[in-house]
């Protein structure tokens, strides 16, 4: 999957809806291939992000864990230092 696309289940705070909008959009590019659709596609492709984005939301209002929310700035952290061990020369 892209990785773009982050996780957005048991975060602290949790997951806003401009990152679930962001997620959803990010998706339906990936499966159409493409990053802005044609005038001729431009509706379907409104469509199909609103429809991701609700399932998304749907989705993440209904998970439970039991494991405590992660905390945004430990996982930033984490994934900067990744990148930086990915693309250290």
């Amino acid at each position: 999957m892209c990785r773009s696309i982050k996780p957005l289940q048991n975060l602290a705070p949790p997951a806003t809806p401009t990152e679930v909008h962001e997620a959803a959009l990010q998706y339906v590019r990936k499966l159409a291939g493409t990053t802005r659709p044609s005038q001729a596609n431009a509706e379907v492709f409104a469509r199909a992000v609103a429809e991701v984005e609700a399932a998304t939301a749907r989705l993440l209002d209904g998970l439970v864990t039991s494991a405590p929310a992660r905390d945004r700035e430990v996982e930033a952290e984490k994934a900067r230092a990744r990148s930086a061990a990915r693309f250290a020369s």
